[in-house]
């Protein structure tokens, strides 16, 4: 029997190039970001320009595909870094402003810079692992968008305690800081995959970061601060000026012990969770002939739990 024109072996064929605009925008958004750029964007015209649909970049976000990964020192090269901005920028650029959360890592300030120019309406902004983000970047982000309420800069050490001053003066709203560092006690763990001079690069100010989270982000909800080098002093300083604090992670905070953070969290009224710098370091980790007696350690920490 003669087919007809539009079937094939198996019935009728489709056609997805005819499908509405407004049908494609339904199927594109059930997508993660990841998934429309590994695909659908090429299929014909039609699907490219609901790709670039506003619609669809109100949130940038990649965190869940960097999670699903072993990180990788592919990702601290620059051609991967290039690779993160051409993708920002895109996204920026088709949100035409309506962009409001962005969650990526290894991106830089050429990308950050085109969204702060863009994106007055950000709120959201994680960009953990970032190693040309700087203060100058950020400080433009702060200026321009005053509606941030959550901030996630971990491992980002181009970025200094003047960012974190003008984030704080500019956005009233900022209730989430996570602010960690990588483990300058036991580096090892990230050898092979960080480059070596820039887990050399962890900043030193604890407590100059300490001073301007205080001074300008009062109304702080939830801070993360893992192996800062933050003081007993900045500590205080911290609970002093951020009394709504609800969530307070210190984990890896060498200079502090227990006794330093009970008495600077005293007055936190709201504190739900405080996670202490406790450590366990197994023998296999650490030989002791490096770390002198055990139970100096055990003192300084204050463990509640110690084993070797």
């Amino acid at each position: 029997m003669e087919k007809n024109e539009g079937e094939n072996e198996s019935g009728p064929r489709s056609n997805w190039a005819e499908l509405t605009h407004e049908c494609l925008i339904n199927i594109l958004s059930r997508l993660t970001l990841p998934q429309r750029w590994m695909g659908p964007m090429f299929v014909c015209k039609s699907w490219f320009s609901a790709s670039k649909d506003p619609i669809l970049h109100s949130v940038f976000d990649l965190e869940t595909y960097f999670e699903s990964l072993a990180e990788s020192p592919r990702w601290w090269t620059p051609d991967f870094e290039r690779r993160i901005d051409s993708m920002l920028r895109s996204v920026v650029e088709w949100s035409e402003g309506s962009l409001t959360v962005i969650r990526a890592r290894h991106c830089s300030d050429r990308s950050l810079n085109f969204a702060a120019e863009r994106c007055p309406n950000l709120e959201v902004i994680s960009i953990r692992s970032c190693a040309n983000v700087t203060d100058a970047s950020m400080c433009r982000i702060a200026f321009r968008s005053s509606k941030i309420r959550e901030l996630d800069i971990s491992y980002c050490y181009e970025i200094s305690h003047e960012s974190l001053e003008a984030i704080g003066r500019n956005c009233p709203n900022l209730k989430v800081l996570k602010r960690n560092f990588m483990n300058w006690l036991d580096p090892s763990q990230h050898l092979g995959v960080v480059p070596s001079e820039y887990l050399n690069a962890c900043p030193q100010d604890g407590d100059s970061e300490a001073d301007a989270i205080a001074k300008f982000m009062p109304n702080l909800e939830l801070l993360e601060l893992q192996f800062s080098k933050i003081s007993a002093r900045g500590l205080s300083s911290i609970c002093e000026g951020c009394t709504k604090l609800e969530f307070l992670d210190l984990w890896g905070c060498g200079n502090l012990t227990s006794r330093d953070i009970a008495n600077a969290i005293s007055n936190l009224k709201n504190l739900e969770k405080v996670i202490k710098p406790n450590f366990y370091i197994p023998r296999s980790v650490f030989h002791t002939d490096r770390y002198g007696h055990w139970s100096l350690y055990d003192e300084r920490f204050q463990t509640d739990v110690f084993r070797i």
